[in-house]
């Protein structure tokens, strides 16, 4: 049996053997550990990147958003630790923060811009509206979504006061706004049963917004059992605005909804399929997930992260409890919106929470959060965290290009990404 690393090369190899790609400009790629967000160069040719620098902010980043102008990134920020998940170092600044940075047209590279805002939690997720006259917030404790304007300059404006009550489900965890710019969805991921406490239900829940930025409830979904056995964590939209993919975190599963013309869902998926090798892998490897989920640009793949963090006691060590760790791949029917498996990519990495693919579709940036210990054949090793690059084929199926290790001691590894959307 070859060992990781051994995997590693012979894939590194295959794809220094492959013929190169036409030269791209080089493209801004952000990543963060802990408070550090660290702007690297993508060579989307080469499938390589270049660390340029870095800045440091107030507190652990949770994820960030561009305008859709690009000039500017937004930031949320919290040394609030996830419930769940692998820790990281806390800080000591315990306020919480949403941020604007104007990114350098040539470089990518970030200064501050506007009035820094604090929050009332810890922010999830961040997102804008098309128009880019707002941005929109998920927390995940408590569950809710907060409105800021956006003003011309691209800075974040006060906390817009909802006129009506809201239900935002439990666990907010992705807020996203439906490519036609009419109605805003959230993920609301629900939490299993643990320790006596029965489950939490999952939804999805769509909101109509204006542009005063006041939300309307539009829409509820929870299919089944009242949203029992219903985890949506993330979705992404297909290029035509016809259908949704989520990712289904607490059953490693995606979940295909129609998207209609006024941006509400169709109540029930149109499919379900399951991501893991085993089926039955979550009951054996607790701690396993699926993650981020995206379209690939041409619109005829979708792409998705199997996370296995769980451990277990092994020799006095705590070690990998042999979950699974890979990028899957999903080939669309153009007609029903139908996903078929067709890879899953071999990564040398664990947890990969966030990942990104280049706006012309050629190459995926996925990072994992920390580093884990690995008991295999009676041999220990450190796998530590890391950007996995990989390039994408004509036919959507990934080659391991290389991995850059990244020191994630004084934090995990928490967002990726580009300046594209998503």
């Amino acid at each position: 049996m070859r060992n990781r690393r051994e995997f590693a090369a012979l894939f590194g190899a295959a794809a220094a053997a492959m013929p190169a790609q036409a030269a791209t400009q080089p493209l801004p790629f952000y990543a963060s550990v802990g408070p550090k967000l660290t702007i690297y160069s993508l060579d989307v040719a080469m499938a390589t990147l270049t660390r340029k620098g870095d800045i440091t902010l107030p507190a652990n980043i949770q994820y960030a958003w561009p305008h859709p102008s690009k000039k500017f990134l937004y930031v949320a920020a919290s040394n609030t630790l996830p419930p769940s998940g692998p820790a990281g170092v806390s800080g000591a600044d315990k306020n919480h923060y949403a941020l604007a940075f104007k990114v350098d047209a040539a470089t990518g590279a970030l200064t501050p811009h506007g009035q820094q805002r604090l929050l009332a939690a810890r922010p999830l997720h961040i997102t804008t509206n098309h128009a880019g006259s707002l941005l929109f917030i998920a927390y995940n404790n408590p569950s809710m979504v907060t409105v800021h304007r956006l003003g011309p300059d691209g800075s974040i404006g006060e906390q817009i006061s909802q006129k009506v009550s809201l239900d935002f489900g439990i666990y907010a965890h992705q807020v996203r706004v439906t490519p036609g710019d009419k109605t805003l969805i959230v993920c609301s991921r629900g939490n299993d049963a643990a320790n006596g406490k029965p489950e939490d239900p999952g939804h999805i829940e769509v909101f109509g917004f204006d542009k005063a930025g006041q939300l309307s409830q539009l829409q509820t979904i929870k299919p089944g059992a009242a949203g029992l056995g219903f985890g949506p964590r993330h979705l992404d939209f297909d290029p035509a605005g016809r259908f949704a993919y989520v990712s289904m975190e607490r059953e490693n599963n995606i979940a295909v909804f129609g998207l209609k013309p006024d941006g509400t869902l169709t109540p029930e998926p149109l499919f379900v399929k399951n991501a893991l090798t085993d089926p039955q892998g979550r009951e054996k490897h607790p701690g396993q997930g699926v993650g981020p989920i995206h379209v690939h640009p041409n619109g005829r793949f979708v792409y998705q992260t199997n996370r296995g963090s769980g451990m277990v006691e092994k020799n006095g060590k705590r070690v990998s409890n042999g979950g699974e760790n890979n990028v899957v791949v999903w080939a669309i029917n153009p007609t029903s919106g139908e996903p078929t498996l067709i890879q899953r990519a071999w990564t040398d990495d664990y947890e990969l929470r966030t990942f990104a693919l280049d706006p012309s579709g050629q190459v995926l940036v996925a990072a994992s959060t920390t580093s884990m210990q690995v008991l295999q054949e009676d041999v220990l090793s450190l796998i530590g965290a890391g950007l996995s690059v990989y390039r994408t084929d004509t036919d959507g199926k990934l080659t391991y290009a290389r991995k850059y290790d990244v020191d994630t001691r004084q934090g995990t590894q928490f967002w990726s990404g580009l300046l594209n959307v998503p």
